[in-house]
């Protein structure tokens, strides 16, 4: 198959480019400087231009671009989040509606557009949307992909948790603590923390990519919900580290601001559509996730 790819330079780009390629698929990365390999295809999203010749055979659309939600949200940094992903989306809806076969386009999209604090309710991709600047963001970015739907491409929006591999910039982060000895629970610990391993989110984008049923939401998390607690206690064992430190709602909420609620709010997701469909985990646990994204690193974590 063709895949075309938009934020192949970030983590989950690099990781999707090379599992493709190591299939045999042929992989067309859109870049925003000038193109080193033949491969490369430039494009400027946020003008809207994008030469649809690079298009022309692709089976599969992908957009994986947008600025890191993981710093403080200062007005102009929300303004470049919302953007960075609505015009990449807009700019790949526009042409893919303007190619005489419509390709299959898959968004990636955030678990975080059900709301701050979801508390102990199930969230199905048949869960409205909520309230708060990431479900404001969710909701203008899958419906950015609007013109591409109405065009004939099957669309999907992939609404991720985080992802779990030792490269993964948010995993780092969460690791960190640990690594120093000084990790422990997010708030009261009780609030449902979406999680995935890189494997699985792999062959979930795959999955949906070949099966034609699928399509809007899409959510990519564990089969079966953790609590940030369960978690904290998983990646412990895993990096033989103490879980003793906890760290207040209150600090997180000072020191992170409103982005402090992908950490402490609860996402009791389920992906239902994944499951209903013969999708099968491969790591469906905490503790299988955090195996496998610490396999090749364990040695480097652990002096012992």
């Amino acid at each position: 198959m063709k895949y075309v790819l938009a934020g192949s330079s970030g983590f989950l780009g690099k990781a999707l480019a090379r599992d493709l390629a190591a299939d045999n698929h042929q992989v067309v990365r859109l870049v925003r400087g000038e193109p080193s390999l033949p491969s490369e295809v430039r494009w400027d999203p946020a003008q809207g231009q994008l030469d649809l010749a690079a298009l022309e055979g692709a089976d599969v659309l992908v957009n994986l671009a947008g600025a890191n939600i993981g710093r403080p949200w200062t007005p102009t940094y929300r303004k470049l989040i919302r953007e960075s992903r609505v015009s990449t989306t807009a700019t790949l809806a526009a042409a893919a509606a303007q190619l005489d076969r419509p390709p299959v386009f898959i968004t990636q999209s955030g678990i975080g557009g059900y709301g701050k604090d979801c508390g102990d309710r199930e969230l199905t991709e048949e869960s409205e949307l909520g309230e708060g600047f990431l479900s404001d963001v969710v909701r203008l970015w899958e419906g950015a992909a609007a013109p591409a739907r109405e065009a004939g491409s099957r669309v999907a929006s992939l609404r991720t948790g985080v992802v779990l591999d030792r490269s993964a910039p948010a995993f780092q982060l969460l690791s960190l603590p640990f690594r120093l000895g000084l990790g422990g629970r997010l708030g009261s610990g009780k609030q449902y923390f979406p999680i995935v391993s890189l494997t699985d989110w792999l062959r979930a984008v795959r999955h949906v990519a070949e099966h034609d049923e699928l399509s809007g939401p899409v959510n990519v998390t564990l089969p079966n919900p953790v609590t940030n607690q369960e978690f904290t206690q998983a990646l412990a064992t895993a990096l033989h580290r103490p879980a003793l430190i906890p760290v207040p709602s209150f600090v997180l909420t000072t020191v992170l601001g409103e982005f402090a609620w992908e950490l402490i709010g609860s996402k009791k997701a389920i992906p239902a559509k994944l499951l209903a469909t013969g999708f099968s985990f491969t790591h469906p646990t905490p503790a299988a996730a955090l195996a496998a994204a610490l396999h090749a690193d364990t040695s480097r974590l652990d002096p012992r």
